[in-house]
């Protein structure tokens, strides 16, 4: 569930970079909540 998430968020990111600035703080907010929940899962202990 949270490597779904995780997946989703890069994603948007992703299209954040290649569209134009108009969303760039939002996507950057995505961003950070991907890398939150990426360590917060590697820190539960669940393989990558």
């Amino acid at each position: 569930m949270l490597w779904t998430i995780f997946v989703i968020l890069l994603v948007l990111w992703l299209v954040g970079i290649v569209s134009a600035r108009t969303l760039g703080g939002f996507i950057h907010i995505l961003l950070v909540i991907a890398l939150v929940i990426l360590v917060v899962n590697l820190i539960q202990g669940h393989a990558i």
